[in-house]
């Protein structure tokens, strides 16, 4: 629990809206922490679509890179749709940690915030794609995957449902 902009490693993932170029929220606390170079790097990257990413410095940040991911709004009248969307952001995320030698990455909740995705539902979206992920050769090129929540209801989700996708091996 704690600011993902204080976070030492490879890549933070930042919540992004499809512009890219900061909002309110985790975006806006990552932009404000990088300082202006990273808004003048999104501003040519044209935005992204929903449910994928796109990876730039991270300047002023203590992380080397951010991955802006742009998950979905979420609908409940759609839910298979956003559930597919915000699977495919953090997949996309992981993948471009991969593709670029970075070994340690970091994720807020995307999604959980403004855009009303219930935080029980996305945490099994995430963590099942994490899980798969790292059941990939590609996935055990990563040696790090933290799991940055703001509130203590993030937390005690996170806490509750880790166990369920990532058991303990001792017995």
């Amino acid at each position: 629990q704690g600011d993902i902009t204080k976070v030492q490693v490879d890549a933070i993932v930042n919540a992004a809206n499809r512009s890219l170029l900061g909002d309110i929220l985790v975006d806006g606390a990552i932009h404000d922490a990088a300082g202006p170079k990273l808004l003048a790097e999104c501003r040519p990257l044209n935005g992204c679509e929903t449910g994928g990413a796109k990876i730039t410095k991270g300047y002023d940040l203590p992380a080397l890179h951010v991955i802006h991911a742009v998950g979905p709004i979420y609908d409940s009248n759609d839910v298979e749709t956003k559930e597919s969307q915000l699977a495919s952001c953090y997949q996309n995320s992981l993948e471009i940690a991969v593709n670029n030698s970075l070994k340690t990455i970091a994720f807020p909740c995307i999604s959980t915030g403004i855009y009303g995705y219930p935080i029980e539902d996305a945490t099994h979206v995430v963590l099942d794609i994490v899980r798969k992920f790292c059941d990939t050769e590609t996935g055990k090129e990563l040696d790090r995957i933290i799991f940055v929540v703001w509130s203590n209801t993030d937390r005690a989700v996170y806490e509750k449902l880790l166990s369920e996708y990532f058991p303990s091996d001792t017995e």
